[in-house]
């Protein structure tokens, strides 16, 4: 289930082409990118044979029987609450839980919350300082996600399509990515983020294997 509190990302390429309804909900006119929706949207994604995710409806989902009606319910209500919980502790540190992702299955009948949560795999963030003076001057707010290695991919010609190869990416950009990951990290938990030793990696890994054999 992914939930959009801003008309970010993919959100905001639709809204710019010129669509106001995504996954079944209707979008507010007059926006522009980065703004708030003046209600967290809910805009599900089913899994593709290949590629991306696929938006799908609520109306879609219920007659497909992907899922009952009782349990819809229950996953919009664990969505909307995850996010609400999720946008306090980010606005704590002094962020933005702009949308995230939230995986659901069921164990013993029991719909349950699966795979991680608010990482930047999964969600965006913006700072909340300096926000609303970035909109006003129609500046690109600063994010702590994956987007940025999204946009490098598409400006260097790979979109997640058939017959499409990942290109590869520099040294420094990999560095890059690490920096944002752990920037993030950093702000979310307010701790210092330690960098593992990897000088004698295999070694280790092969340490572990073996004491994990001899068990």
């Amino acid at each position: 289930m992914v939930i959009r509190g801003y008309v970010t990302g993919h959100a905001w390429r639709e809204y710019r082409d010129g669509k106001r309804i995504l996954c079944g909900v209707p979008m507010v006119e007059g926006l522009k990118e980065h703004d708030r929706f003046p209600e967290p949207i809910l805009t599900p994604t089913t899994k593709a044979d290949e590629g991306h995710d696929e938006d799908i409806s609520r109306e879609e989902i219920l007659a497909s029987g992907l899922v009952s009606e009782e349990d819809y319910v229950q996953l919009e209500g664990y969505t909307r609450a995850l996010f609400q919980r999720g946008t306090e502790m980010a606005a704590d540190m002094g962020l933005i839980l702009v949308d995230t992702k939230y995986e659901f299955g069921k164990k013993d009948g029991k719909v349950v919350l699966i795979d991680e949560i608010h990482t930047p795999d999964s969600s965006r963030y913006f700072y909340a300082d300096g926000y609303e003076e970035r909109q006003s001057a129609g500046e690109q707010q600063k994010q702590l996600s994956k987007e940025f290695v999204r946009q490098w991919l598409i400006g260097n010609g790979f979109q997640g399509k058939e017959g499409q190869t990942v290109p590869d990416m520099p040294d420094a950009f990999v560095e890059e990515v690490s920096e944002r990951y752990i920037e993030l990290y950093e702000s979310i938990t307010g701790e210092k983020f330690v960098k593992a030793d990897t000088s004698r990696i295999e070694e280790r890994i092969l340490k572990n294997i073996n004491e994990f054999i001899s068990k």
